[in-house]
């Protein structure tokens, strides 16, 4: 298996020498920061839960910023098709974003604990623009530094960085957390993130790319209907099978903090605990999917994969063990890696490379119509039939997913 950093890489780490190297350098630093603020967010939801939110509000931290990607991520692709400088947007609209994390943190001090979920939502509901820039210009900026032979290699490293960040962050937060009185110890997490969004910022501003050649937009090509009709066959098959699949993905997301809460009654190491497993595993998990992805192809590592992230709300859905939910973490996780990495591969191989921003925004609109709509049924199904019966309607809509990935010989 291939190590996670090199030798010559570390060296070009410590001291690049050229572009490309500072740029790698860059990446990687500013998916640390990520890492760090990420390791905050995934106590977010919780938060809302300990405030007395509602099943919904908790289901609209997931599904605001993906209506605003489903309304905006194409208009956005092609707006940025028209800039010469992308990075500029990736690295601005980026820290707008990690720093709203800590306005959540001061929002106690001035507001009733009861009206804190709601103004939560409404600053959440406002960052939706630039969290949708960030998706798009994310794309497309990692896949100029990495180029067509190092997606996998440059991704890997990062998000392995990103992953053992968060991982650490998590493991000291559920500590925090369980010492400081509440909701004094989650204002406190939620303010020291903004270091996080700050060197995330400092980094991606200092990647360099070579300026583009803006493309001018015809009257009207902002139409869904038409982006849709001229987009490759290869392109549609594997966007259409990821809405399944992501509409199954979705359906969990705000399902696991209530079950973690309501159903099992975790305490906030536990669940930061499950978390640092999760992440920590992706230290080993986008190596070893890197190493494999040469032999496997990107169908066996999309198939592969895919087959692990619909098995696990199964597990989760049959046990209440902490220990037991941990390993489930890791395990999704290892497998959360490999579709990372080929996910970012197969978007960037089935579009015209010099249409990426608009075919980014288009994938991007379909993912976040599965990502807005499928977790308000979740949770409004939840409250009615019960946490574990979605749980287990969000694996059989994942295994759907898989199932069209095959017949549809995505990757192939």
């Amino acid at each position: 298996m291939r190590p996670l950093i090199s030798r010559a890489e570390l060296r070009a780490l410590v001291r690049p020498t050229d572009v490309t190297e500072r740029n790698i350098r860059n990446v990687l630093i500013d998916g640390i920061g990520v890492g760090i603020v990420t390791g905050v967010s995934v106590f977010l939801p919780v938060f809302l839960v300990r405030l007395g939110a509602s099943s919904l509000l908790v289901g609209m931290i997931t599904s605001l910023p993906a209506l605003a990607g489903a309304l905006f991520a194409l208009p956005i692709g092609r707006f940025l098709e028209r800039q010469s400088n992308i990075v500029v947007w990736y690295s601005g609209m980026r820290f707008w974003v990690l720093a709203s994390y800590a306005v959540f943190g001061l929002l106690p001090f001035i507001l009733p604990l009861t009206a804190v979920p709601w103004m939560i939502i409404i600053i959440w509901a406002l960052v939706t623009i630039p969290s949708t820039f960030v998706n798009v210009a994310f794309t497309i900026v990692m896949g100029s530094v990495a180029g067509l032979q190092r997606r996998y290699a440059l991704m890997s490293m990062r998000w392995s960085m990103l992953g053992l960040a968060t991982a650490v962050t998590v493991a000291l937060i559920g500590r925090v957390l369980d010492q400081i009185p509440f909701p004094l110890n989650y204002q406190v997490v939620f303010i020291g993130s903004v270091a996080g969004g700050l060197l995330s910022f400092f980094f991606s501003r200092a990647i360099t790319l070579p300026e583009r050649t803006p493309i001018a937009t015809q009257r009207g090509d902002n139409s869904l209907l038409v982006a849709l009709k001229q987009a490759p066959p290869a392109f549609m098959h594997y966007a259409w099978s990821a809405f399944v699949f992501r509409s199954g993905v979705a359906m969990a997301i705000p399902l696991l903090p209530l079950y973690y809460v309501r159903e099992t009654g975790l305490n906030d190491s536990w669940i930061g605990l499950i978390s640092m497993v999760g992440n920590g595993v992706l230290l080993v998990a986008y190596a070893v999917w890197s190493a494999a992805a040469p032999r496997l192809g990107n169908s066996g590592v999309l198939l592969a994969s895919s087959l692990g992230m619909a098995l696990y709300p199964f597990g989760v859905a049959l046990t209440d063990s902490p220990w037991l939910l941990a390993v489930l973490a890791g395990l999704v996780t290892f497998c959360v890696a490999g579709n990372d990495l080929v996910n970012f591969d197969l978007v960037l191989s089935t579009i015209p490379a010099e249409r990426q921003a608009t075919y980014v925004g288009l994938f991007q609109t379909l993912q976040n119509l599965a990502l807005f709509v499928m977790p308000l049924v979740a949770t409004l199904f939840a409250d009615v039939i019960g946490i574990v019966p979605m749980l287990l309607v969000a694996g059989v809509i994942r295994l759907l997913g898989v199932t069209l990935f095959a017949l549809l010989r995505v990757g192939k």
